[in-house]
């Protein structure tokens, strides 16, 4: 066996590099395949090696998926490919029949925040084996600690997407900065300060590094949530939301009709893109009074939305999704092998597939612009944005605070005619 194994390497080192192009040509058209139809494994060549990467569930048998590479033992061959074509769907079917098992030989991991025990370096300075062992430690206790929070036990799928979009980018880079692998306030600070002033990143990355300090017992300084500051749309993103009429415009330029009638939900109820499709629709059948239903598994659980514009719900032909099963494009939703997260990539790969001049969040920020010009109290708008008041305050803090503003002169205008 292993001469069979030495033997097939070989043959495909001797095709040479336009070999190997072809076949990772193919990986990627296979790949961009598996996209389409909602599935979240891919293939992947390393050196002359067929493997697959995806999430899948994590060893110590947590529940929880990550993003991990499994090893398939397979040639970086035609006949490899078609091998691990069938493996493939072989751990697909396993993962939705919840049968899936990690073979009895370690496979390796995708990189992790905090999983090297092995000595770190950082700008050139080693570290030693013990301080690294440590900040692993504190970091896995950290993630070990947000996933067992009571309050986030009844959205498992919400917490693995809020854990990976919100917590895991920020925890990772501090890793890396990590000098002498000390985890303290500079360091913390250090990496906050990376970001831009007043970036939803920045904003995020103190929310994280916050949690983070007060599992490990470190002291922030007094000014942290000052630095962290809010994030926000600023003057450069503010002026580039699609006006009503774009919006009724763009959607001519989706020819699938699944991904119209997805882009007029988003339009018309400020959704997050994954959110399109974790949501009860069954207040579009005629008669019913248009208020749709976020359902509890999205990112932060249930919540109702009313349409804004309401003739956008005839215009996009929004009955459509109430009336006719499948009339929105086939994601795969099942979140024992997918995430939120990978739910709403799919959604911006699909604006960036018909070539949008805007982003999903477009919609949804312009989306909330709307309610402030209308006049809708920020409590309730904020309510139906599955967030909360100050995040619904700093990131339209300009458009809230010009609506305040004209009110103010408008009742001093219109006292000065009564007087």
């Amino acid at each position: 066996m292993a001469t069979e194994v030495v033997e097939q390497e070989a043959n495909t080192a001797a095709a040479g590099a336009t070999g190997l192009a072809g076949l990772d040509a193919e990986l990627q058209r296979g790949n961009a395949q598996l996209a389409e139809a909602g599935v979240a494994l891919r293939l992947e060549r390393r050196g002359l090696r067929l493997g697959l990467r995806g999430p899948l569930p994590c060893r110590r048998g947590s529940g929880r998926f990550r993003v991990q590479r499994l090893s398939l033992g397979l040639p970086a061959s035609d006949e490899g490919l078609r091998q691990a074509r069938r493996e493939l769907r072989r751990v697909q079917q396993e993962l939705q029949q919840q049968r899936f098992a990690w073979p009895s030989v370690p496979q390796a991991p995708m990189p992790a925040a905090g999983r090297s025990a092995a000595a770190r370096s950082a700008g050139g300075v080693a570290v030693t084996r013990a301080a690294a062992t440590a900040l692993d430690a504190a970091l896995e206790r950290f993630e070990r600690q947000f996933f067992e929070d009571p309050r986030r036990s009844r959205n498992p799928a919400g917490t693995r997407t809020t854990w990976t979009a919100a917590y895991l980018p920020y925890v990772r880079r501090l890793s890396a900065r990590a000098v002498a692998a000390r985890l303290d306030a500079p360091l913390l600070l250090q990496v906050l300060e990376s970001y831009p002033a007043a970036s939803r990143s920045r904003q995020q990355c103190g929310t994280a590094l916050a949690a983070l300090a007060k599992t490990v017992a470190i002291d922030l300084p007094a000014d942290w949530s000052a630095r962290a500051g809010g994030y926000g749309l600023h003057r450069a993103q503010f002026r580039q939301l699609p006006s009503d009429g774009q919006v009724e415009q763009l959607v001519e330029r989706i020819p699938n009709p699944g991904w119209r009638l997805a882009y007029g939900l988003m339009a018309t109820y400020g959704l997050r893109n994954h959110e399109v499709f974790f949501a009860d629709l069954s207040a579009l059948l005629p008669g019913g009074d248009r208020v749709i239903r976020v359902l509890p598994t999205s990112k932060t659980g249930e919540h109702q939305v009313w349409p804004f514009q309401p003739d956008w719900v005839e215009r996009f032909e929004l009955p459509r999704l109430a009336l006719e099963a499948g009339s929105l494009p086939p994601v795969c939703t099942d979140l024992r092998t997918t995430t939120l997260q990978q739910v709403g990539r799919r959604v911006a790969e699909q604006f960036r597939r018909y070539e949008l001049p805007i982003t999903p969040y477009d919609l949804r920020h312009a989306w909330a612009v709307r309610t402030i010009h209308i006049g809708l109290p920020d409590t309730v708008a904020a309510r139906m944005m599955g967030h909360s008041v100050s995040i619904h305050t700093r990131t339209y803090h300009h458009w809230i605070t010009r609506r305040d503003q004209q009110q103010a002169v408008d009742a001093a205008l219109s006292r000065q005619r009564a007087g």
